[in-house]
């Protein structure tokens, strides 16, 4: 793959991104990285990729994080994180570590997606 076909996905995958599709973005990221492993790219490019790679993934965890959390708060008032951590990986088919899943509700709660108290180790809804 030349420079200039790798930057045009890039770009792709940068659009999905915008178009909260992380997953598909994710998906030509890995081909990307695949393919910067046996080419020579600029570290530019090679930085660029790398960032947008940790940012899909993360933006997909708080995607599937979020749908969880919104069907668990119709039925439940609070929620510890290893609870969390179990409905997400069994209903959001995603396994997350205890300590990224509390990172993705921080950035949520950041992001003024998600109104929830965090006491301990437990989500109050």
């Amino acid at each position: 793959m030349d420079a200039n076909h790798f930057v045009k996905d890039l770009n792709e995958a940068q659009e999905l991104m915008r178009n909260e599709k992380y997953q598909e973005a994710l998906i030509l990221l890995d081909k990307l990285k695949e393919a910067d492993k046996a080419g020579d790219f600029d570290y530019n490019l090679t930085h660029k990729l790398y960032q947008l790679i940790s940012n899909s993934q993360s933006l997909y965890n708080q995607q599937k994080v979020l749908s969880a959390i919104q069907k668990i708060s119709q039925k439940q008032k609070s929620i510890s994180f290893l609870e969390l951590k179990e409905v997400v990986n069994e209903h959001e088919n995603l396994d997350i570590d205890e300590q990224v899943l509390r990172r993705e509700v921080e950035i949520l709660i950041l992001r003024s997606l998600l109104e929830v108290k965090l006491e301990g180790n437990d989500l109050i809804f």
